[in-house]
């Protein structure tokens, strides 16, 4: 089973969700900006995808500076605290599989994840090849 902590704004997340479903996946999508979070739920995708609230942090298009979150020494704590008040900004998107849990950006990061990859051609958000036609990764 795949699960993808997903944003459908996000174009990033939007080409993770086809990339996972032309795998032939049917994950379990949780759109978090509906959901929220919860601490235990952030603290252990972050341990399993070897993530700090910092490095997990939305820096763009979020509250994050108006917060003072990108200030030097803001504490771990304090970032975590402000993504259960605005989920926004945590980064997107999450993908937990069999194979591991990662922060999936680039897009082409759920490729580790997936255990068939999609046939192709299969290409990023941004227009870049990731799988050619004869259904190998490119790069």
């Amino acid at each position: 089973m795949i699960v993808i902590h997903h944003n459908p704004d996000c174009g990033t997340s939007r080409n993770v969700l086809a990339i996972i479903e032309a795998s032939g996946e049917m994950p379990v999508v949780i759109e978090y900006l509906k959901e929220g979070w919860t601490r235990p739920q952030l603290l252990g995708l972050f341990a399993a995808a070897r993530l700090t609230p910092r490095t997990a942090l939305r820096e763009t298009k979020s509250p994050a500076k108006e917060l003072g979150l990108l200030e030097p020494g803001v504490s771990d704590e304090a970032i975590l605290t402000a993504m259960l008040e605005h989920p926004v900004l945590v980064n997107r998107p999450i993908v937990c599989s069999p194979k591991g849990v990662r922060l999936c950006r680039p897009s082409e990061a759920v490729l580790d994840l997936l255990e068939t990859l999609p046939p192709g051609p299969l290409y990023k958000e941004d227009g870049a090849l990731l799988i050619d036609a004869d259904g190998k990764r490119v790069g």
